[in-house]
């Protein structure tokens, strides 16, 4: 956690504001991933 949304586990845990805006990066992140994903797998299949 104190790596990669550089927040620890306490002050995510406590915080709403805090636990919100990782959460909304955690899911633009998975987003990107996914479309990652998808392109590759286009490539591959061609």
């Amino acid at each position: 956690m104190q790596q990669s949304h550089k927040i620890g586990f306490a002050e995510y845990e406590r915080k709403l504001e805090k636990r919100i805006s990782v959460e909304k990066r955690r899911h633009h992140e998975y987003d990107k991933c996914k479309k990652i994903v998808a392109e590759i797998d286009n490539q591959l299949h061609k």
